[in-house]
């Protein structure tokens, strides 16, 4: 699984070569990657389906409980299979979508990083390595929304999108890090045999909100949902495969994995619950007024990811084989109209519904891949969205509360998608209107091979629903209730109040279709008011942030280096002084320093003298001995414990100093003060601060007695292990020799520059 992994990151080193060899087949080529993982992967679907499970663990970072480790159960499965083989139909898409593009190369790139980092995200068992895997998919995607990078409305939507994800990512990385420390242990697989015990700890609640958020911001959720439909300026590659079974999905599987360890409680049901179902409402009723095929497709995923997080929320038997059955439904129809919007748009040179129609007869192929699509989102038999339809229908009948209610918002939800499959998947094709700016034509087979084979597979499925059922979703259900779970699925179940269900939905559907244009209508008046929501939230935010980004450089960054060192060694003094303080720390008194020699306190008062005499003198030669009588008394201090060769270095050192500092104040002009009084007293209380904190870090340090075992580590290895009886020379050449070697590097890249400065003349101007 290691491999399968890091291939796609491989193939995307590869991918610009093999773009300039093939070109127009570069899009088969790489598609040859996804397609054989996907063949890897199917190898599995008996072992995992039988309940075993596959597990592949190297350690990382022990000593924190990292590994590279990752876990293929019947959750991960079906989305290693959907990332690989959508991923390997849009790859083919793309190469001819984006054949004449300059920089094909880059965006296959792109879309393989992004594909092995969605396949590490769903295989990986560490938490840690999983959030990893996570931060690339939003970087990754980053790149993809922002690809036509010359576009303003492309580079807003990528930043936008990565600010969201990014703000969530950083919540869910610390409810992970929280849900280590109180599950002990940073393995899925692990926690998830804990068998709920977290919820009994008090840090419980913040776990549970953090990773919340992480998922909501990740898969749309209201009020993060605004980014996804603006996303949409991606190329239509991009649109299809995030929002059919990737990036989107990323927060629902989060939950679906950890729902043996967070779901069941009160909170879980309650947040969960109720931002699906806001988010399932607002997004099917948005796409309505929409006019852009994408941006309908965009709010209908929106609504979709809330149906899926709904039900899980709800975190029943019938509620978990909804949502694991629904998210095959939606990947395979919502895949298909998203390439459908691009053949459309590539045949037609539209994308308006407005605009669209009559396009039955110059795209017959097109027509069958996005009716099949349409009738599977619209739930009709014999479809697979049809079964799933009835079964959500079941399980919201079921729900452990407010049953009447779920239902209720689930029936309204499926009766605008209904309208929205209508409006998307068959009006531009049976529409008698037409106002197109081109005339239409099939697309080239590299293009309709992805929407003809997902129709083709929702067509299968749903006339074949007992293999899903079999190889799919029992090993799904059962790694999401942690339980052996037997799933059976049929496509007719009689005349029932649930069928008559589905006749209220597709009744009222297509009552709401035929009023399309009073939604058109009304819809200018839903996007002013829509201006006030999420989106004007995140707006006002990033401008009080870019606000206080321009304050904050004027205070801290102002170019003036005195000011630099002021800010750090405040911010110093603050932090470490109220540590001190909040721990009460002893520090030693003077009876501590009882057996000082006279001698040494003459040093001492010879260093502060010296000092006070460097900063207050006006004259630059006798600051420049002051320095250099502070550096021999240290020295002195070296010789009397028992440092002789730090002492000379300290001999050497100084002397070079204070003769370096001697002929620069030589060639100087006369010494004037710059700074005004008032800012010398408070550079001065600075300076006072600084040193009262190290001498209480030095008192401090003196009344603690910690036995330390350096000194005889280093006493009884010198020798043995460095050939060496000075301990300090061997310690400098060898147990630090890289610092060493870096000290000496910068001396040696500083003694270039200031040869390179010496040997530099200027050029005489020319005549």
């Amino acid at each position: 699984m290691i491999t399968a992994v890091l291939s796609g990151f491989a193939l995307a080193i590869a991918a610009p070569g093999i773009v300039r060899l093939a070109r127009g087949a570069s899009g088969w080529l790489l598609a040859l990657l996804p397609a054989a993982l996907t063949l890897y992967f199917v190898r599995f679907l008996g072992s995992v389906a039988a309940g075993q499970t596959v597990v592949v663990s190297y350690p990382w970072v022990p000593d924190l409980g990292i590994s590279i480790s990752f876990y293929l159960d019947g959750l991960s499965l079906p989305f290693a299979l959907l990332i690989c083989s959508i991923g390997a139909l849009v790859i083919v898409y793309a190469g001819r979508y984006l054949q004449e593009h300059p920089d094909l190369g880059r965006f296959y790139i792109y879309l393989l990083m992004f594909m092995a980092s969605m396949l590490g995200l769903v295989l990986a068992d560490n938490v840690i390595l999983m959030f990893i895997f996570w931060e690339l998919t939003s970087l990754t995607s980053f790149l993809l929304i922002g690809f036509e990078h010359e576009r303003e409305g492309a580079r807003s939507s990528a930043l936008q999108a990565l600010l969201v994800t990014g703000s969530g990512g950083l919540a869910l990385l610390a409810g992970l890090i929280l849900l280590t420390q109180v599950g002990d242990s940073a393995e899925f697989s692990v926690l998830i045999r804990g068998e709920r015990t977290i919820q009994q700890h008090p840090l419980y609640l913040p776990i549970l909100l953090l990773i919340l958020i992480g998922a909501f911001t990740k898969s749309a959720q209201f009020p993060f949902h605004f980014w996804l439909p603006n996303a949409m300026e991606a190329p239509t590659p991009v649109s299809a495969y995030l929002h059919s079974a990737t990036m989107v999905k990323a927060g629902v599987y989060l939950l679906a994995r950890l729902s043996p360890v967070l779901g069941g409680s009160e909170a879980w049901h309650y947040l969960v619950t109720v931002a699906g179902a806001t988010t399932m409402l607002l997004g099917a009723l948005v796409a309505l007024w929409q006019r852009d095929m994408k941006r309908i497709l965009a709010y209908s995923t929106v609504s979709a990811l809330g149906m899926l997080v709904l039900l899980l929320g709800l975190d029943t038997v019938l509620s978990i084989k909804a949502a694991m059955l629904f998210l095959l439904t939606h990947a395979l129809y919502k895949g298909a109209l998203f390439l459908v919007a691009g053949v459309v748009d590539h045949g037609a040179g539209t994308r308006d519904v407005m605009r669209l129609g009559r396009l039955a007869h110059a795209m017959p192929i097109t027509t069958v891949a996005s009716g099949l699509a349409a009738l599977s989102m619209a739930g009709l038999p014999p479809m697979l969205g049809f079964i799933n339809k009835e079964l959500l229908y079941e399980a919201k009948l079921q729900a452990p509360r407010v049953a009447a209610l779920v239902t209720g918002a689930g029936v309204m939800t499926n009766v605008l998608l209904v309208a929205v499959a209508g409006i998307v998947g068959l009006a531009p094709f049976f529409r008698h209107h037409a106002n197109l700016p081109q005339k239409p034509h099939e697309a080239p087979p590299a293009m309709l091979v992805g929407p003809i084979l997902l129709g083709g597979i929702s067509l299968l499925c749903g006339l074949f629903p007992e293999a899903i059922a079999d190889l799919f979703l029992s090993g799904a259900v059962s790694a999401v209730r942690a339980e052996v779970t037997t799933v059976e699925l049929k496509l007719w179940h009689g005349i029932n109040p649930i069928f008559g269900m589905s006749i209220l939905t597709l009744t009222a559907g297509v009552v709401v279709y035929n009023l399309r244009g009073f939604f058109y209508r009304i819809g200018w008046r839903a996007d002013a008011i829509s201006r006030w929501g999420p989106q004007r939230w995140y707006t006002l935010l990033l401008m009080g942030l870019n606000n206080l980004a321009v304050v904050q450089t004027r205070l801290l960054q102002n170019g003036y280096l005195r000011f630099y060192l002021v800010i750090i060694i405040v911010t110093t003094v603050g932090l470490v002084g109220s540590a001190l303080l909040l721990r009460g720390e002893r520090i030693a008194t003077m009876n501590g320093l009882s057996d000082v020699w006279p001698h040494e306190w003459i040093i001492a008062a010879i260093i502060l003298a010296a000092a006070l005499m460097a900063v207050m003198t006006p004259s630059r030669l006798a600051a420049a001995a002051a320095l250099g009588t502070i550096g021999y008394s240290v020295a002195l201090l070296y010789v009397f414990f028992s440092a002789p060769d730090l002492a000379m270095t300290q001999f050497a050192v100084e002397t070079l100093t204070v003769i370096l500092f001697v002929l620069v104040v030589y060639r100087l002009p006369r010494f004037v003060p710059l700074s005004s009084l008032r800012a010398r007293i408070r550079d001065a209380l600075v300076a006072l601060l600084a040193g009262g904190m190290m001498t209480a870090l030095v008192l401090t340090a003196m009344a603690v007695f910690r036995e330390s075992h350096l000194s005889s580590y280093f006493v009884e290895n010198s020798w043995t292990q460095a050939n060496g009886r000075n301990v300090v020379n061997v310690i400098l050449v060898d147990f630090r020799a890289l610092d060493t070697l870096g000290e000496i590097t910068v001396l040696a890249v500083a003694a270039i520059g200031i040869y390179a400065l010496l040997r530099l003349r200027l050029e005489k101007p020319r005549q």
